[in-house]
């Protein structure tokens, strides 16, 4: 069986999954030049759904579409994506800040001993998961995944750690925090599935926001980090919502 053989069945899981929730995705490109992480959010509530993703050069954070509407910003408005020169970090919430500053400290920081800073988010019934990644570009492993998931045996959380020394050219690795739609929602379990990312950065961008149900997807980014010597990246974003201007805007 060749790994396009497992990684498209995935594909078209996600493709049919009418809920993964947020996701992340870290790989490499076909041509072998750039790392590529994947950043999605989608929402089922008015709440969740009134946010888009921006960006100031290497970082992408939530901000809400209409500021005048939004009712809770914990858990919705974050950093998704954080770089230095040598680290470039994605996740679903605030511990972003946290591994990015760590490895700012230490660049050979581990993501397992991160992780024990934080647990699950607090928002029952649904517990949803952590999930994070790094991609570094000179120390190894150069591909790191975590998810912290509460524990079906206690009020604690479960922790997961994926490493990868190299990915193959074309593929990444896919964890999302829910496995489908439900009340509460389920968790994503096993290991981080492998994916497509075929193409040029605009198509892994299309495909991935046409795989997500258009009910429920809010903004997708896709990053890709140069193997060159100065590590530039390169980022693409879309967002369902257009910003509403603010009354001194409009």
């Amino acid at each position: 069986m060749s790994i396009n053989d497992i990684a498209e069945p995935n594909f078209e899981a996600l493709r049919k999954n009418s809920y993964p929730g947020r996701g992340i995705i870290i790989g490499m490109d076909q041509a072998g030049t750039s790392m590529i992480q994947v950043y999605w959010i989608m929402g089922r509530s008015s709440n969740s759904q009134n946010r888009r993703f921006c960006s100031d050069g290497g970082r992408v954070f939530t901000d809400p579409v209409d500021p005048a509407t939004i009712q809770d910003m914990n858990l919705v408005i974050y950093n998704a994506m954080r770089e230095n020169t040598l680290d470039y970090v994605v996740s679903n919430g605030d511990q972003t800040d946290d591994i990015a500053s760590s490895l700012n400290l230490d660049a050979t920081a581990s993501l397992a001993d991160i992780a024990e800073r934080h647990d699950h988010e607090p928002d029952a019934p649904n517990y949803t998961s952590r999930i994070s990644g790094i991609c570094s570009r000179l120390t190894l492993p150069a591909f790191q995944l975590s998810i912290i998931r509460k524990s079906d045996s206690s009020e604690g959380s479960d922790r997961q750690l994926f490493q990868y020394e190299g990915m193959p050219l074309g593929f990444g690795r896919c964890i999302t925090t829910y496995s489908g739609d439900g009340n509460p929602l389920p968790p994503f379990r096993g290991e981080p599935l492998l994916v497509p990312l075929s193409g040029s950065h605009e198509d892994i961008i299309q495909a991935y926001w046409n795989a997500l149900n258009p009910e429920f997807r809010v903004s997708l980014a896709v990053k890709s980090i140069s193997l060159l010597k100065d590590g530039s990246s390169k980022l693409r974003i879309i967002n369902r919502f257009p910003e509403v201007p603010s009354p001194a805007q409009a």
